[in-house]
């Protein structure tokens, strides 16, 4: 009978970190499994004496491995600084989640007492019960209708947040750890901030520690577990509205940089992708900043703040002006012709959420080489959007809409399929280098667009895909597929998809460069060289 031992013991037996550890594995050293509760890996005890025995593998080129102490990845799903991505997406809104991530905050699911018809104040860490606070445009003043998100102001009875008018002016080989020696992030100063509680199916030396007494915000009591914290009655589920109490509508400042970013997609074609222009558009938005080279935490986070409404708002409108000031319902409408149902806002807003990070995926990767390099957090977004866009990362999204887009009738999918299978393509949209039992952040979403869009004519589409794709026993959809989809029932432009993708996704890459600032040496990686001999 084969004797299973835990990371601690491996580690102690081979003298190595758990980082270095997974790193065996993932070169194919040692096997893996996970324990019966999936919070634990387990290995071969005979295989760990016998490496112990012949020494440290040699024969292959090393892995690079990053501390980070933003993202987990868990058997279907990411986790923020300890907290079920998934569960977020259903509750809270994409501008708390990128606080999160920039900060670790824990004041964030902490609200003050504004009065008693208010929701309580939490004193245990826990993401909190959000309020309802929509947000719509002016109905009457210089602004009204323009679609500029109202600013916030606050009734000094209440302390409640309100709104007024705005002032006048216009997947690669290298891996991810969660912190050093037993996989714990290094201290944040956040009490408990060290030791959030384990995701299930997350292995030692992966995420947070085994132990969920000081860890994450804890689920609040009577929610079902997994399902994170719950809304607050009253508050349409997955409207976009909620808010954290006092938080502020992110604006593009300066106002010029907003005006030379839009000016300077005149000359471009009408239909090119938004994801083009979002390139045009980070660059103009840094060359008017004048605080981009600002690199201490609060900075880039107040330009993370700029870049990304400056980034929606100078996309042109394609639909009615935005009715409220949250980037989803801002992004919305420059994207989708139609006007949103608070469902479908609240998928949009998941989206956002679901896509904020995601560890050491390929466009993160560059990003974090580029702020290791002290480049400015524009220059470090930009190098993100330029790895985005290929078709084997966010590109897919765009893939997959083409593949949706050609399939007028259910009946149509199986050819579809079959003729990419022909040609050896990949199915964009399906499979996943690291979720290889499907991807939840895909499944939720998709549950999400079918809730708002129940009998839609392109889900019966979707669904014949999904089909087709059980039948040939082909990998399982991924979030591509599922943004897809929400393009697709939605009506969106195309290239949507992976505009969404790169608009959440800048949250996730000035979140690495902030860790990459603060470490403070620059990233190098080393080639195995398989050239001719050298002379």
């Amino acid at each position: 009978m084969v004797e299973w031992i835990d990371v601690a013991t491996a580690s102690e037996r081979l003298g190595v970190k758990p980082a270095t550890l997974y790193a065996y594995v993932s070169r194919g050293v040692l096997s893996r499994r996970h324990s019966d509760d999936g919070r634990r890996s387990l290995f071969s005890a005979e295989e760990i004496e016998q490496l112990a025995r012949r020494g440290r593998p040699r024969s292959q080129p090393p892995e690079l491995v990053i501390e980070s102490a933003l993202t987990a990845l868990g058997v279907d799903r990411p986790y923020y600084r300890g907290i079920d991505a998934l569960s977020l997406a259903r509750t809270t809104p994409f501008e708390t989640v990128a606080e999160w991530l920039w900060t670790g905050d824990r004041t964030l699911w902490h609200t003050p007492r504004p009065s008693q018809s208010g929701p309580p104040a939490a004193h245990d860490g826990t993401p909190p019960v959000q309020p309802h606070a929509r947000e719509t445009a002016p109905s009457s003043g210089p602004h009204a209708g323009d679609g500029r998100p109202p600013e916030r102001s606050r009734t000094p009875e209440a302390g409640r947040p309100t709104l007024r008018p705005a002032a006048d002016d216009a997947e690669p080989s290298v891996r991810s750890r969660i912190g050093g020696d037993g996989g714990r992030p290094a201290q944040s100063g956040i009490p408990g901030a060290d030791r959030p509680s384990v995701p299930p199916g997350t292995p030692e030396g992966r995420g947070p520690s085994d132990t969920p007494e000081g860890g994450g915000p804890s689920v609040p009591s009577g929610t079902p577990q997994g399902e994170g914290p719950s809304v607050r009655s009253g508050t349409p589920e997955g409207d976009g509205a909620a808010r954290v109490w006092g938080s502020e509508v992110w604006r593009c400042e300066p106002e010029e940089g907003l005006r030379a970013a839009v000016a300077a997609q005149r000359g471009l074609p009408a239909d090119l992708l938004p994801l083009d222009r979002l390139q045009v558009v980070t660059t103009v938005l840094g060359a008017s900043d004048s605080l981009r080279y600002q690199l201490d935490p609060a900075s880039v986070a107040a330009t993370g703040r700029r870049l990304i409404a400056g980034l929606v708002d100078a996309l042109p409108l394609v639909g009615d002006p935005p009715q409220g000031g949250s980037i989803a319902e801002r992004l919305w409408p420059r994207l989708c012709p139609h006007p949103a149902t608070p469902a479908l806002l609240g998928a949009l807003r998941a989206a956002l959420v679901l896509l904020a990070d995601h560890e050491l995926a390929a466009s993160t990767l560059a990003a974090r080489v580029a702020a290791s390099a002290k480049a400015d957090p524009y220059a470090v977004v930009l190098t993100g959007l330029g790895v985005l866009g290929g078709p084997l990362h966010g590109g897919a999204a765009y893939g997959a809409e083409r593949l949706l887009a050609e399939i007028a009738e259910p009946g149509q999918a199986a050819r579809a399929i079959a003729e990419r299978v022909r040609r050896g393509e990949r199915i964009p949209g399906f499979g996943h280098s690291v979720y290889k039992n499907g991807d939840g952040r895909g499944g939720l979403l998709l549950d999400l667009v079918r809730d708002a869009a129940p009998g839609h004519e392109r889900i019966a589409a979707v669904d014949a895909v999904l089909a087709e794709m059980r039948r040939r026993r082909l990998p399982d959809r991924n979030i591509d597929f599922a943004l897809a989809a929400l393009a697709a029932v939605t009506g969106m432009v195309s290239g949507a998809g992976e505009a969404i993708f790169a608009v959440a996704r800048v949250a996730g890459w000035l979140a690495h460069a902030m860790e990459e600032y603060e470490r403070g040496s620059l990233l190098r990686l080393r080639a195995s060289y398989t050239g001719p001999p050298i002379a």
